[in-house]
């Protein structure tokens, strides 16, 4: 079997190119299709928006992430992972101590990868993949286990399951500070036309806005920003009962039911 190891490389690689590093810059120039790297973060760290010279899968196997570019934000729970094409700018904000695991991706390295950020379901197979790359050395034997790995974790990144966990964000100013407080509180419950007031604009406009800037209705747009809170509350282990209430349902089995109807799986079973 051949062999593709450090003495068949350049000699003006980055330094930091030969061990697993907790800089992403240094995983920017390895000479493979995927480069894995493992971090860990404390509750509150943030990550400031910056952007990759590769494609980025963002995983997190403990803690939950909340990742935002200038128009839209995502949750990214345990179990699930954000895909991030090369050159996007975006920011990370880490809920609880978070266990990432990130992958650096070539770009073109599979004609399946999706080409705008998404949330994917990591199956089980998938998790382990990537876990085990992670024992292999940074630079792999691209014709052995390091190879097949890398191979295998393309094919199944390309047929994970992509799921509808992006709040978009608006651009006009009069949505904006609508949209700024129901971010901070989920719970609040006006109607359009009690909104009016606080955006500076009737509620024919803001309907109009909502459906121009975000692409969803208010109550559609409103429903994501809840069950975002909602992620995070159920990673924590807060009552089902206490996490419907504080995002504006009257009680657990109507918001167990629309939790489910959104993402075919109940609050229940993502606490476990």
């Amino acid at each position: 079997m051949s062999s593709s190891g450090p003495d068949d490389l350049p000699d003006d690689l980055p330094d930091g190119l030969y061990v697993r590093s907790t800089d992403p810059d240094d995983y920017q120039a390895v000479p493979r299709a995927i480069a894995a790297m493992a971090k860990s973060f404390s509750a509150g760290e943030t990550i400031p928006p910056h952007a990759h010279e590769r494609d980025q899968v963002l995983y997190a196997i403990e803690g939950v992430m909340r990742v935002a570019t200038a128009r839209e934000a995502w949750i990214v729970p345990p179990h699930r992972a954000l895909y991030v094409p090369a050159g996007l700018e975006h920011g990370v904000a880490l809920r609880g101590n978070v266990e990432m695991r990130t992958l650096y991706i070539r770009p073109g390295s599979h004609f399946e990868l999706p080409e705008t950020p998404v949330v994917l379901d990591i199956s089980p197979l998938l998790r382990a993949l990537i876990l085990a790359l992670l024992d292999e050395p940074l630079l792999y034997d691209e014709h052995g286990r390091g190879g097949w790995l890398a191979s295998l974790i393309l094919d199944e990144l390309a047929r994970a399951r992509r799921l509808q966990l992006v709040i978009p964000m608006p651009r006009d100013d009069r949505l904006k500070r609508l949209c700024k407080e129901l971010l901070d509180d989920p719970s609040r419950s006006e109607t359009l036309d009690q909104w009016a007031e606080v955006a500076g604009a009737s509620a024919r406009t803001l309907s109009r806005l909502f459906a121009n800037e975000v692409g969803l209705t208010f109550a559609q747009w409103r429903q994501r920003v809840r069950f975002h809170n909602a992620m995070e509350a159920i990673v924590r282990g807060e009552p089902i009962g206490r996490v419907a209430h504080a995002n504006g349902y009257e009680s657990a089995s109507a918001f167990t039911a629309a939790f489910r109807k959104a993402f075919g799986v109940t609050p229940a079973k993502l606490a476990r």
